[in-house]
């Protein structure tokens, strides 16, 4: 198994996107992250989220399927990967039209990933049932799965019939759904409901913020994903994508991108024996210009290594 390499949009970058951007554009970034190899290109969701959050750690986000149309109109092989929509903060219908309509448009090169979510101030912002979100999610992918499939979805919260939603999906049978989050209730859906699992390293500090389970280290990353895969295989279903920020991530932040890759390289067949088969990496850049710099410099060293 190879590993494949993700690229998120830096989160940064949206606040003050015209001054990052300066004489580029967001085509040209997923253009660039193609041409360096990449396997894909990933977008984050927060449509409205509250200041004290912002204040401590958090951080904007462009439309997930407005930009990634953008991606997918300059590139023709990488993957387009939402990472995550928060599937509460819409209806399934509506999230699987945009889903489906931007797999036709990109010649079947979505990947929806979705999750829970965990803001509680968006939710409320939004109108979205936050204590119910879990419940919600588990239906909302059975609905979506319906309406790909040309079929009526029968179900306590979202049941309709007599409706259908075109075109459908170039992939057979929609898009390949990566479940977010470290719940044991994520766990599970990545399990039954889903293709892929996102994990997310996490010391405990965050771990309270976003209400789930501490992730620190690779042993632990490993006998998680081990014990899913048993699942899936009792269930007659194959192996699982694992998306996996590494555990070095936080060097982008405090070092500098040379040694992030430094020490993330050696470790690349850990994560691989680990189970994970797609590294995604946020670069700090702080400009378009530092962008281009730290995307050929990680591609030189990790991909082409």
């Amino acid at each position: 198994m190879t590993l494949k390499f993700n690229v998120m949009f830096p989160m940064r970058a949206v606040k003050h996107y015209p001054q990052w951007i300066g004489g580029g554009s967001l085509g040209k970034v997923a253009k660039l992250v193609e041409d360096a190899g990449f396997d894909g290109f990933s977008m984050s969701e927060h449509p409205y989220p509250d200041k004290d959050w912002l204040a401590n750690g958090g951080h904007h986000a462009f439309d997930p399927f407005v930009s990634l149309s953008v991606a997918a109109e300059a590139t023709r092989r990488i993957r387009l990967i939402t990472y995550v929509m928060v599937a509460g903060y819409r209806s399934p219908y509506l999230g699987a039209k945009s889903a489906s309509s931007l797999d036709v448009l990109s010649g079947g090169r979505l990947t929806l990933g979705m999750a829970a979510g965990y803001l509680k101030a968006e939710f409320d912002a939004l109108g979205a049932d936050f204590a119910r979100r879990g419940k919600l999610l588990d239906e909302a992918i059975a609905a979506m799965r319906a309406t790909w499939a040309g079929v009526d979805h029968d179900g306590p919260e979202f049941a309709v019939s007599n409706h259908i939603s075109l075109p459908l999906p170039t992939q057979a049978g929609g898009p390949p759904i990566w479940i977010g989050g470290n719940s044991k209730a994520a766990q599970r859906r990545a399990v039954e409901s889903g293709d892929g699992w996102m994990p997310m390293a996490q010391n405990t500090r965050t771990a309270e913020i976003t209400r789930t389970p501490a992730l620190e280290n690779i042993d632990t990353l490993r006998s998680l994903i081990t014990a899913q895969n048993k699942r899936r295989a009792e269930m007659g279903k194959p192996d699982m994508d694992v998306s996996f920020v590494p555990f070095e991530k936080d060097l982008l932040r405090t070092a500098d991108n040379a040694t992030f890759c430094a020490e993330l390289a050696p470790r690349l067949e850990e994560y691989r024996d680990a189970g994970v088969t797609w590294i995604t990496i946020e670069p700090s850049s702080r400009s378009y210009d530092d962008f281009v710099r730290d995307i050929e410099l990680m591609s030189e060293t990790l991909i082409r290594r």
